[in-house]
């Protein structure tokens, strides 16, 4: 019986430690990367401004070929939706908010079990050339997932440098 109590006292514990801890946390988290393409803004706006862009240099549409990707509401620009289903990457759905055409793209993304992001790409000349500062942010309602928002630029990041990487390779080519 006293190894129960000790028991239910060290779970009561880090319970407490969990919930009250996530409490103190910051709520929202940001993730940001940009990389510098060799081509002009107008020529990389067209690869951001529709699903159809997305899935050809985004890293989760790489990784998973058999994603189910439904338009649903298609088209350019603002007002552009899809949704995706996939084992490996996870379900969600994606709208842009924002477009101002060789300038940004603004987007709201959910990915179930997720709480819901807000990003853009933003797009800045430099000579020729064009800079792409892809920034992410969001809020964490929950004491528990606020833990998560510790650690979104590691597990975000990789796939925002690995996407800027393919969207760089992709817009490059003549």
């Amino acid at each position: 019986m006293r190894a129960l109590k000790i028991l239910l006292m060290v779970v009561a514990a880090l319970a407490a430690l969990v919930f009250g801890g996530g409490l103190l946390l910051k709520k929202d988290y940001r993730v940001e990367r940009s990389v510098v393409v060799n081509a002009p803004a107008d020529k990389v706006y067209a690869l951001i401004d529709s699903s159809q862009g997305w899935s050809q240099w985004g890293v989760w549409y790489q990784r998973d070929p058999k994603m189910q990707l439904t338009e649903l509401k298609s088209g350019r620009g603002v007002g552009a939706e899809w949704s995706w289903k996939s084992e490996s990457q996870g379900n969600g759905a994606m709208k842009l908010t924002a477009a101002v055409p060789a300038q940004k793209v603004g987007y709201e993304l959910a990915i179930e079990g997720f709480d819901a992001s807000n990003g853009e790409l933003l797009l800045a000349p430099e000579g020729t050339n064009t800079r792409v500062i892809w920034v992410m942010q969001g809020r964490m309602h929950g004491p528990v997932s606020r833990w998560f928002g510790l650690f979104m630029d590691r597990m975000v990041g990789p796939d925002f440098e690995g996407g800027l990487a393919n969207l760089k390779s992709l817009a490059e080519k003549t």
